[in-house]
């Protein structure tokens, strides 16, 4: 029988996007699967939705999927967006299901993780401390500090030529407003941010930070969200330095998380390397899908 597609509200607006959702039935009214549009409110990626379905094992390939997305779909045109993104894992159910139904592949990533326990802190540690002339490093944890704020905002800017091959990601537009704002949606979900930035000496400025995210209980596995140096600050090992120096502070202040994981563009070779360099280890792949519009 048809599945029932039943759309939802989403009564929170986050500080970059607003949410649609949509809930599939069965003819008992139990729940088979769901869907989630998320549309982007922010200047320079008004064009752009991200898609999330999730259908349960037990209802694939009854049409589920198929309903849901075209209800997802209708609603992103509506809109006026132009491109649709959505991920899936390499060689899952999704990855096919996206394929089949008009996606295109736009870009790889490695998902990776650093456990712990296993880690090896002393090699971490004296990666942390090379020497960096010209620069320093400095750490916060949720906000930024007011005499940072403008200049991080800014650097933010670093990730504008992060590899996006072929998605229709558009220019994410940071200002200091956004900043706080992030960090204040982290604090509301119960979440840890920490930051490691590098700072050029010669005029107090940031040029290049790192970002971490962990569990409000300091277990389970934290989140690198992103580590990026300004275009001409690079070369100098500031991405690798940061990123060292977020694993030894997460160590000791969270004595029982477990690991921490990142992904990494696959044509991102760069970070890749510090990655590899600071003892990650790939878990899995996945493919970023488009749908134009």
């Amino acid at each position: 029988m048809t599945p029932r597609i039943i759309p939802l509200a989403d009564p929170e607006t986050g500080v970059s996007s607003r949410r649609l959702a949509w809930l599939a039935a069965g003819p008992d009214g139990a729940p088979t699967g769901s869907a989630f549009l998320r549309l982007f409110t922010r200047e320079g990626q008004e064009h752009l939705a991200e898609l999330e379905i999730a259908v349960h094992g037990a209802e694939r390939r009854g049409g589920v999927g198929t309903r849901l997305l075209d209800a997802a779909v209708a609603a992103a045109r509506a809109d006026g967006r132009r491109s649709v993104l959505a991920q899936a894992e390499h060689g899952s159910a999704a990855d096919a299901f996206l394929a089949a139904r008009g996606f295109r592949r736009v870009l790889g990533l490695t998902y990776a993780r650093l456990p712990l326990a296993g880690a090896n802190l002393a090699a971490i540690g004296r990666l942390a401390e090379l020497p960096c002339p010209g620069y320093r490093l400095t750490e916060w944890d949720g906000t930024v500090p007011d005499e940072l704020a403008l200049s991080y905002a800014e650097s933010r800017r670093a990730m504008d030529d992060m590899p996006m091959e072929g998605t229709d990601y558009g220019t994410v537009v940071w200002d200091v407003e956004r900043v706080v704002a992030a960090a204040e949606a982290v604090a509301r979900r119960g979440e840890l941010l920490h930051t490691v930035a590098a700072v050029d000496v010669s005029d107090g400025s940031v040029v290049g930070f790192s970002e971490l995210v962990v569990p409000g209980d300091g277990r389970g596995d934290g989140q690198h969200y992103g580590t990026a140096v300004l275009p001409g600050h690079r070369g100098h090992g500031l991405a690798r330095r940061m990123k060292a120096a977020s694993i030894l502070r997460a160590r000791a202040r969270h004595p029982e998380l477990a690991g921490l994981c990142t992904d990494t563009a696959d044509s991102n070779a760069p970070m890749r390397a510090v990655n590899e360099a600071l003892g990650y280890a790939p878990t899995h792949r996945a493919v970023e899908y488009q749908l134009d519009l």
